[in-house]
C-alpha cells in the first residue's frame, strides 16, 4: 500500500487496525487487548509452522479483526440476551457443538431479567430453533467479515479467512461446514489463538494445553494443535506482562503496511459503520455527523488540516457504542441508573479505543468531548467551556441536530425544523455554542440561532472572544492556542473585528470594548 504523511509523520496500517480491534474487544465482553494478544500468539504460531512473509501477513490481520463480523452481529441476539456483550464474553469459553454446554449457557444467559413465564418461553424456542439461528448467525458473520475487510482494503486472501472463522477442522462448523484444509490456514491459526487467549487469561498455560488436546482434530488443526502443546510455554511467554501494543505493532511481518491520507479516511469511515450498526436507531448517525461537522467547521474558518482532523473525530465518535448492550440503546422505556451510568461511559471508551494508536490519537481528545457541554453539565467529563475546543463544540452541536432528526425507541424522529428548535434551544440554556450550532443549523439548510441583543457592531461571539483576549495583550499564537483555533483563523477574526467596528490597532479595538462593556469578564 501506498504511505504518505499525516501531521508530519507516516499512517501505518497496523495502527488503525489495532485501533479498531480495541472496539471489537468491547463489543465481545472481552478485556482491550484481546485481540493484540491473539494476534501475538498466532504470529509467534505463524512463525513457528515456518510461514512466509506473506503468509503471516495475512495471519497477522486476520487476527487482529476477525471478531469484527461477530461484534456486529450479536446485537441480532438480544430478543434472547438482554445483554448480548455478558453473553458473549461466557461464549468465549463454549464448544457450541457439545449439546449439553451448549444448553446450559442457553439456560443461564436466555431470558435473563424477564419474568419466568417469558423467559421459560424465550429458553425453549431457544432450544428447538438454536442450531437453525447459529447457521444464520454464522452465515451473516462471514458476510460482515468480508464486507468490512473490503472496506479496509486488504486483499481477497485476508477476506476470505475473516469469513471463516466459525468453520472447523472436522467439518461441523459454520456457514460452509469446510473440512481440513478447506478452512484456510490463517484462520485455522487465528481461530485456535484466540481460544487459547481466553483459556491462558483463565487458567494459565495448563488450561489452555487442556483445551486444545481436548479440541484438537475437532476444533483445531491437529498439526497446529500439536505444535501448541509442545511449544505453549515459549509461545505464550511474557503475553500478559509485555507493552502489548508496541510488541503487536513491532510483530507485523516485513513489509510494513502505510496508508494514504484517503484510505485513512476509508478505514475511519468504515469504524464509523461499525459503530453506527450496534443499534437500528443509529444507522447512518456517524456519516450525517461527519457532513454537518465539516460543511460547519468550514463555514467557520477552521483550516484544512483542522477540518479533515474533525471529520474523522466526527467518523469516530461513536466508537465507545460498542461497549454498550444493545439492549441498553433499543429500551423504549426510561433508563435505570445503572443503565443510564453505562450509556454516560461510551464517550470515555471511545477514548480509549483511540488514544492508543498515534494515527488517531489527535482525534481522541474531540471525539470524546461531542456530549460534553459549556455549562459543565455534560458528560462523561462533566467540563466546562474553556476546556472545549472550537471542533469539539462543532461536534456537539451537529451530534446533538443529527440525533433529534435521527428515530429512537423512546420517541419517533423529529422534523428538521423541530430538531433546528431544539438545537436554539440548548444554545439559549448555556449548553451549546451559538457560532456552532449556527454553522451546523446552516449546513442543515436551518435557520440560525439569532444574535444576542446588545453585541455592538455585529460582533459575533466568538470575535467578543477573541477582543477578550486581545485587550490583555495575548498574541495571536497564543490567542489561537487558548480557543484551539490556527493562528490564520485568529488573525481573520481580528481583522473582521476591526472592519466591524472602523479600527486598525489593538488598542483603539480594546477602547472599543471598554466602551460596550465587552471586557467585563473572563472567557466562560
Amino acid at each position: 500500500m501506498p504511505h504518505t504523511e499525516l501531521g508530519g509523520s507516516r499512517v501505518r496500517l497496523a495502527e488503525a487496525i489495532a485501533a479498531l480491534s480495541l472496539a471489537t474487544d468491547l463489543g465481545m465482553g472481552q478485556p482491550m487487548d484481546h485481540a493484540l494478544r491473539r494476534c501475538l500468539v498466532a504470529v509467534r504460531l505463524g512463525e513457528s509452522l515456518g510461514l512466509s512473509d506473506r503468509e503471516l501477513t495475512e495471519v497477522y490481520y486476520v487476527a487482529l479483526v476477525c471478531s469484527v463480523g461477530c461484534t456486529i452481529k450479536m446485537q441480532e441476539f438480544t430478543p434472547w440476551f438482554q445483554d448480548e456483550i455478558t453473553a458473549a464474553s461466557h461464549a468465549a469459553t463454549l464448544d457450541s457443538r457439545r449439546r449439553v454446554d451448549a444448553a446450559m449457557f442457553l439456560f443461564q444467559h436466555v431470558g435473563h431479567g424477564d419474568p419466568s413465564l417469558r423467559r421459560a418461553q424465550k429458553i425453549v424456542f431457544a432450544l428447538i430453533s438454536g442450531q437453525r439461528e447459529w447457521h444464520q448467525a454464522s452465515v451473516a458473520c462471514h458476510e460482515i467479515c468480508r464486507s468490512f475487510g473490503e472496506m479496509l482494503g486488504f486483499e481477497p486472501s485476508i477476506q476470505n479467512s475473516l469469513g471463516q472463522m466459525h468453520e472447523r477442522w472436522d467439518g461441523r462448523g459454520e456457514p460452509a461446514r469446510l473440512k481440513h484444509e478447506e478452512k484456510a490456514r490463517a484462520a485455522r491459526i487465528a481461530h485456535m489463538a484466540g481460544d487459547v487467549e481466553v483459556f491462558h487469561r483463565i487458567g494459565g498455560i495448563e488450561a489452555a494445553v487442556a483445551v486444545v488436546q481436548e479440541r484438537s482434530a475437532k476444533v483445531y488443526d491437529p498439526r497446529i494443535a500439536q505444535l501448541f502443546c509442545q511449544e505453549a510455554s515459549r509461545l505464550m511467554a511474557g503475553i500478559e506482562a509485555e507493552p502489548i501494543w508496541e510488541t503487536v505493532l513491532a510483530a507485523e511481518p516485513a513489509p510494513q503496511r502505510w496508508i494514504s491520507e484517503l484510505q485513512l479516511d476509508t478505514i475511519a469511515r468504515a469504524m464509523g459503520h461499525f459503530a453506527d450498526v450496534k443499534s437500528p436507531y443509529t444507522v447512518g448517525h456517524s456519516t450525517g455527523v461527519a457532513a454537518l461537522a465539516e460543511s460547519a467547521a468550514r463555514s467557520l474558518g477552521l483550516s484544512e488540516t483542522q477540518v479533515i482532523a474533525l471529520r474523522r473525530a466526527a467518523w469516530l465518535h461513536d466508537l465507545g457504542r460498542i461497549g454498550v448492550p444493545v439492549g441498553i440503546w433499543n429500551k423504549p422505556g426510561p433508563l435505570t441508573q445503572a443503565e443510564w451510568e453505562r450509556v454516560r461511559m461510551h464517550p470515555y471508551l471511545t477514548e480509549r479505543v483511540l488514544v492508543r494508536s498515534s494515527a488517531l490519537g489527535s482525534l481522541a481528545a474531540v471525539a470524546a468531548l461531542h456530549h460534553e457541554r459549556l455549562d459543565g453539565s455534560g458528560y462523561y467529563r462533566g467540563v466546562s467551556a474553556p476546556f472545549i475546543p472550537t471542533a469539539a463544540r462543532i461536534l456537539a452541536a451537529a451530534d446533538f441536530f443529527h440525533t433529534k432528526v435521527e428515530p429512537r425507541p423512546h420517541r419517533p424522529m423529529l422534523t428538521p425544523e423541530a430538531a433546528a428548535e431544539s438545537t436554539r434551544g440548548e444554545v439559549q440554556a448555556g449548553r451549546l455554542d451559538r457560532d456552532a450550532a449556527n454553522a451546523v443549523l446552516s449546513a442543515a439548510g436551518q435557520p440560525a440561532y439569532p444574535r444576542l441583543a446588545g453585541l455592538p457592531a455585529g460582533l459575533t461571539d466568538r470575535e467578543v472572544e477573541v477582543l477578550r483576549l486581545m485587550a490583555r495583550g495575548i498574541s495571536n499564537r497564543e490567542i489561537a492556542k487558548s480557543l484551539y483555533l490556527s493562528p490564520k483563523t485568529v488573525g481573520h477574526h481580528i481583522q473582521h473585528i476591526y472592519d466591524k467596528i472602523g479600527v486598525s490597532s489593538r488598542v483603539a479595538a480594546t477602547l472599543f470594548g471598554m466602551r460596550h462593556d465587552l471586557l467585563s469578564d473572563l472567557i466562560n
